[in-house]
């Protein structure tokens, strides 16, 4: 008997017919419609999540007008609600992660797609990665400049290709055979910019004239030029988390200069088991130090929270080295962590247990 009804069958009376057809459709119901239920329950509460990040840097609130912050929380919502809305409708992970991003890269506001940074020969070079945490596939573009969705390439590549990174005119042609329309690289330009641009070059002229070396002109650089990035990271109700990060790189980069953004292991990393993570800040720092990666390390074999992790890769191991910058982060469990040393981060979330979040300074 279906232990749902609790029946003593000595103490019922068949007086006829029906009432045993009655009883034994009672009983044949409950049995089926248990599990069918407790199915759907667990459905019900399966956790979806998602954390978006548009950059870390000298983010203060004294340089924005009522009207500019309102934009930047405004585009940071709907680049939240977007991949929020393909988890809720069921979706992929790694379909929520590309949703988001795509939002960020086709507005000019962020260092990645149409706000990409200028190259010191004032053009623009982009990068970006994504990873899949149920199986560690990924796939990565660098120095791309007439492919208008990095995110979505690096996503072909790691569908599509035998590779995980490929670069500049090779990953075009890649494009091109996989059907992406090329652009010009012109319709990354944007007058902010090219303003930064002519600014960054005159600082450096300016160190130069004190007779420092590149190196040195480049490091008296201030954040703001070494910094800029979006990305995303998401848990589906299939427990299945992923990561993606695209970013227009450093501005007045030269030589081809690749940051960690299309670095697995640097600025993106997803494994179930672990964590998800995509970074922002001074990619050099995230190189050397695998930042990513670390984080996922920390909560994978020292048992941490991503929280405690990811505090001590930013805070204890970059900070007093000068690397600046953040990371945001998500477990299997739908926890979110978004832990920066800059002034600022761009960022948001929401889960199925937790309203949207959205915060550009640092007491948010």
């Amino acid at each position: 008997m279906d232990p749902c009804i609790k029946i003593d069958k000595n103490n019922i009376i068949m007086k006829n017919l029906l009432s045993f057809t009655i009883v034994a459709a009672v009983l044949g119901l409950c049995s089926v419609a248990t599990p069918l239920n407790a199915k759907e329950h667990a459905k019900e509460q399966a956790t979806i999540a998602i954390a978006i990040h548009g950059g870390a840097g000298t983010i203060e609130k004294s340089n924005f007008t009522p009207a500019k912050e309102k934009a930047y929380r405004a585009k940071l919502k709907e680049a939240v609600e977007a991949g929020y809305a393909v988890l809720d409708k069921g979706g992929e992970s790694l379909d929520a992660v590309t949703a988001a991003i795509n939002v960020l890269e086709n507005s000019p506001m962020f260092n990645a797609g149409k706000g990409a940074v200028y190259t010191h020969d004032e053009t623009h070079q982009l990068d970006a990665s994504i990873m899949d945490g149920k199986n560690r596939q990924a796939g990565a573009v660098a120095g791309v400049e007439r492919i208008e969705s990095p995110i979505n390439l690096a996503r072909l590549v790691m569908e599509k290709s035998v590779h995980v990174m490929l670069s500049g005119e090779g990953a075009e042609q890649f494009a091109a055979a996989q059907g992406v329309t090329l652009v010009d690289n012109k319709i990354f330009d944007t007058p902010h910019r090219y303003k930064s641009l002519k600014k960054a070059k005159a600082k450096m002229q300016l160190a130069k004239s004190l007779n420092k070396n590149y190196q040195a002109a480049h490091q008296a650089l201030p954040v703001e030029y070494k910094v800029g990035t979006v990305g995303a990271v998401a848990l589906d109700k299939n427990g299945n988390i992923a990561a993606g990060t695209s970013t227009g790189g450093m501005t007045n980069k030269r030589f081809g200069r690749i940051g960690d953004s299309p670095v697995i292991g640097a600025g993106t990393f997803a494994e179930n088991e672990s964590c998800a993570v995509s970074a922002t800040g001074h990619g050099e720092y995230f190189i050397r130090y695998n930042v990513a990666a670390d984080i996922c390390a920390r909560v994978k074999y020292q048992g941490k929270t991503i929280e405690q992790a990811g505090n001590e890769v930013i805070h204890d191991v970059l900070m007093p080295i000068g690397g600046t910058g953040g990371v945001i982060i998500l477990d299997n469990k739908g926890n979110i962590s978004l832990p920066f040393n800059t002034k600022g981060m761009y960022r948001a979330s929401k889960s199925s247990n937790s309203p949207t979040y959205v915060a550009i300074f640092k007491q948010e």
